[in-house]
């Protein structure tokens, strides 16, 4: 795919949900914004790393806040313009190429729907390789790249630019400022070289976030397993099948926060597990014992039609596959760890990868084929 075209967007929507392991916001906002942008401007150049010259000026956009608020506060898709125009007139240079800052929810989409409307290219790589809560987890980060200048704007018009000493305290001093913006923001932020892009991000997410679409759109019409699709393209594991019997959520500090209860189905029967989230799911347990954890992906999909469910709206009495996927090894490094792992969120367990963790258990092994 060299080219994103309205067409391929639910496919790239659809991946960016899984991928955004039940967080980041209903990519669906964005592929309509994207829509709307590609029908009026044409559609939008996707270019490998390799493709970037080393002085290009490279800008991640998206998206920042609690994705609760999004289902009540619509972006206009001028405030993404803004962001990046205020980051531009800071620098004094043009922006050769956008990025994903993440590979997961509605900031997968969002910079479409930009690089539509300015004529520029989407570069096929991302920050995260999944989506996380927080400003300062991406691998630019681990690689040294500073999240600012960065550029920020609201619905209202409001722009703000900032300059911090490192990308937590942009992390704490952005998040301020989006609440004060109503809940949510539209950034511009990270600016690197074409250089600095070849090392510092995930190559090759967007063509995956298509490739996961369309398995699972493939599998649907051939009246196979969509769960099962997603499950293969993803390298992922099946983790519990059940039903959902209570969902503790609220915003706090400009997060969702809480925790869903799923009563085991099938081979999952008398059993129990437990998602907590802050935006995205963060740990997975069953009865006690642990899952799977950040880093790796949890993500949880309807039973039936594969649609991942985002943490916003999840809700009783949904029937869903939960399954784990591997992250990007980075994020299994000491730094990655630290910057990511369990012990960030609170959680006092090690990480251990979900592929080592799963051969030990029988739960979900037998749930090939569920749906």
């Amino acid at each position: 795919m060299s080219w994103i075209h309205a067409e391929d967007l639910p496919d790239i929507a659809f991946g960016a949900a899984v991928l955004g392991t039940g967080g980041g916001g209903d990519p669906h906002i964005g592929q309509l914004m994207a829509a709307a942008s590609i029908r009026s401007n044409g559609p939008v150049e996707l270019i490998r790393l390799q493709d970037l010259h080393d002085d290009d000026l490279v800008v991640p956009v998206g998206m920042m806040g609690a994705p609760t608020v999004m289902l009540e506060k619509l972006p206009s898709g001028q405030e993404a313009l803004l962001a990046l125009q205020t980051l531009e007139t800071h620098l004094g240079r043009k922006v050769r190429a956008l990025l994903s800052v993440e590979a997961g929810g509605l900031n997968s989409t969002i910079p479409i729907g930009v690089a539509s409307e300015l004529g520029l290219p989407l570069v096929d790589a991302d920050g995260m390789g999944r989506a996380f809560p927080e400003l300062q987890m991406v691998v630019m980060t681990l690689h040294g790249v500073s999240a600012t200048p960065m550029g920020m704007a609201d619905e209202k018009g409001n722009a703000a630019l900032l300059r911090t000493i490192d990308n937590r305290w942009t992390e704490r001093l952005a998040r301020t400022i989006t609440i004060e913006m109503g809940g949510s923001s539209l950034t511009a932020l990270y600016p690197m070289s074409g250089a600095q892009a070849k090392v510092a991000t995930i190559p090759g997410t967007i063509t995956l976030l298509a490739d996961i679409g369309r398995s699972a759109r493939e599998a649907r019409q051939a009246h196979g397993d969509p769960v099962e699709a997603v499950r293969a393209v993803t390298g992922g594991f099946y983790l519990f099948k059940g039903k959902v019997r209570d969902v503790e959520r609220r915003t706090v500090g400009g997060f969702a926060r809480g925790v869903a209860v799923i009563e085991g189905l099938d081979t999952c029967a008398g059993q129990q597990c437990r998602l907590e989230f802050q935006n995205e799911n963060l740990i997975a347990t069953c009865d006690g014992e642990v899952l799977a954890s950040v880093p790796d992906l949890i993500t949880a999909l309807d039973a039936e039609s594969g649609e991942p469910i985002t943490t916003e709206t999840l809700r009783y009495g949904m029937r869903v596959v939960v399954i784990a996927m591997p992250c990007d090894p980075q994020w299994r490094s000491p730094a990655g760890l630290a910057l990511v792992g369990p012990g960030y969120f609170g959680y006092d367990v090690p990480f251990v990868p979900v592929e080592t963790r799963f051969p030990a258990r029988s739960v979900g092994i037998e749930l090939v084929g569920a749906g």
